[in-house]
């Protein structure tokens, strides 16, 4: 069959089963959305700007499992996609970016938006691709859906020369594919797991260290199997939220810098760490001279170049997460004993009933925690949560009921402010089904808020709840804590009337100043089914608690701040 490449490209995606993609068009890929125009399988969502593109394929893929898709053109539209490449990049997030190049011949010349495309995203990318012949696209593509999604997840980009997508070649598209230089290991090595679970058994102070590899792994259930036939104490970090229920008697809560203190606290005094699909980010492990010195520690991965990456580990286990621990519980179902483990789980409970996650709550101001906890409490599971990045991620990370993978969607690794509406924006159009909350501040949501256009346009109702405390508050927390309460630039009190602003792109809007009108806001923003700002105006000075200092140990956390 001899199609443009163009047409290859519409055809490629049909063959991945794209439902959903987001894009900008531009001078380098009219060829292509000539022919988005033409075809009727899949949707395509006009964004206000590419950031926007790429956050909300991001969004996409993480509330579905599956690879998002973005295409932008080249130059600026190239290198406004940057930023959302390389938060997908950092949270192992599979997308495929088709950005267009300018024309074969003027490559290098400095012509009209041309950019090294390819120079630039190498480093935020899992592998990218610059077109050099129609006859190699079909390939090129399936490769880049192929490694999106297999192994370690991550972005792939495509950048194709204009001339590319004009000219006509053959096309076959291959139902499957091998790379002699590129083999995921999915099969931990059995002498690893039987040492494993060996060491398992023996251990009586064990901690369960998930990340969001168990969410990139479908491996939940499997997680909360191995948990309520070993009753192991467990820990989740940001990513891997919704991993156990919020009510699991198992689960600590949170680790890190923004962890509860009994789930730190099994950090640092267990003598058995069996980390799943977790990186050991700076921000769980704090002064990594102090971290976990009292433990063994077991590494599952499926990138081998991770484990041992940031700290040594005695029982190193390379392999898809949701196959190694079929066999780690099958190894377990047989000579555990839990109940060995009773006074290590009544320590950690004790710790949490004396520093449980709390806050001071208020009748004369909404506190930020209290309008997380009421949103949690009006949907529990039933709703897609997704954040922008600063004080009010923590807060909804700390305080909301999660229960559930694909249901937590946030910026982890780049900590990329402004991810929240688009991404919550590509969550709605994969789950149409469920209610979309987006927590975000009065900072974040300035970033992106041109996509309150994409949403009216496209029917898109996500509702942007704002925690406005008129700062740019983590930062002003930090400025608070450490800088001798020096307030340099974080001062927002000079902002939009978010309601009239949400009213004239045509969405929803209401301000809520007292906690009885909370809820009816929520209610009418569903009713109106249209996108929605909330305006909710909470406590100034209120700090994100527990804390740990940058450099600091897991143990030695900021519990409550004296002003």
């Amino acid at each position: 069959m001899q199609l443009t490449g163009s047409q290859m490209v519409i055809e490629a995606l049909k063959a991945e089963g794209v439902k959903v993609a987001f894009g900008y068009p531009g001078g380098a890929v009219l060829n292509i959305y000539d022919e988005i125009y033409k075809q009727n399988d899949f949707r395509h969502i006009l964004t206000r700007h590419e950031q926007a593109a790429l956050h909300a394929a991001d969004g996409y893929a993480r509330a579905t499992g599956e690879v998002g898709v973005a295409l932008v053109t080249s130059g600026p539209g190239f290198t406004n996609a940057v930023t959302g490449i390389a938060t997908a990049y950092t949270d192992s997030i599979p997308m495929v970016v088709i950005s267009g190049q300018v024309a074969t011949p003027l490559i290098g010349t400095d012509g009209f938006q041309e950019i090294d495309a390819v120079g630039i995203s190498r480093p935020c990318t899992k592998h990218n691709f610059l077109v050099k012949s129609v006859e190699e696209l079909p390939l090129v593509l399936k490769k880049a859906f192929y490694l999106a999604r297999s192994g370690r997840p991550g972005p792939v980009h495509v950048d194709i020369p204009k001339d590319i997508t004009a000219e006509t070649g053959p096309f076959a598209y291959p139902d499957e594919i091998t790379m002699q230089t590129y083999k995921p290991h999915t099969r931990g090595n059995p002498r690893q797991i039987q040492k494993a679970i060996a060491a398992i058994k023996s251990a009586r102070q064990p901690v369960l260290y998930v990340g969001g590899g168990a969410v990139l792994s479908q491996a939940a259930e499997l997680v909360r199997t191995l948990v309520d036939l070993t009753g192991i104490p467990t820990v989740e970090t940001l990513m891997a939220r919704g991993v156990l229920s919020a009510t699991s008697e198992h689960l600590l809560g949170m680790v890190g810098m923004h962890g509860t203190y009994a789930a730190n606290m099994a950090m640092s005094e267990a003598d058995l760490m069996i980390a799943l699909g977790a990186r050991f980010d700076d921000r769980v492990t704090g002064r990594l001279s102090e971290f976990a010195k009292h433990a063994e520690i077991i590494h599952v991965d499926i990138d081998p170049s991770s484990i041992g990456k940031i700290v040594e580990v005695d029982y190193p286990i390379v392999g898809d997460l949701s196959q190694v621990l079929k066999e780690l519980i099958a190894g377990l179902s047989d000579g555990f004993e839990p109940e060995r483990l009773s006074s290590w789980r009544q320590r950690l409970s004790n710790y949490s009933t004396i520093h449980p996650l709390t806050y001071e709550d208020s009748a004369a101001s909404i506190k930020p925690q209290w309008v997380v906890e009421e949103v949690g409490r009006c949907f529990s599971a039933e709703a897609v949560i997704t954040t922008d990045v600063g004080q009010h991620q923590m807060w909804a990370a700390q305080f909301y009921p999660f229960d559930g993978i694909h249901k937590w969607v946030t910026s982890g690794g780049l900590g990329t402010m402004g991810f929240g509406f688009p991404a919550a924006m590509g969550a709605k159009c994969a789950r149409p089904d469920l209610p979309v909350i987006n927590f975000t501040g009065d900072g974040s949501i300035l970033m992106n808020i041109q996509e309150l256009m994409t949403a009216v346009a496209n029917d898109v109702p996500v509702i942007n709840i704002i925690l406005n405390n008129n700062y740019l508050g983590m930062v002003r927390q930090w400025q608070t804590f450490f800088y001798d309460n020096r307030l340099s630039e974080v001062n927002l009190e000079k902002q939009p009337d978010f309601v009239k602003l949400a009213e004239a792109f045509g969405g929803f809007g209401r301000r809520v100043t007292e906690k009885r009108d909370l809820l009816p806001a929520i209610e009418d923003a569903l009713k109106s089914g249209k996108v929605a700002l909330i305006d909710v105006v909470v406590e100034r000075m209120e700090h994100v608690l527990p804390m740990v200092p940058t450099g600091g140990s897991l143990f030695n956390m900021i519990l409550e701040h004296k002003e």
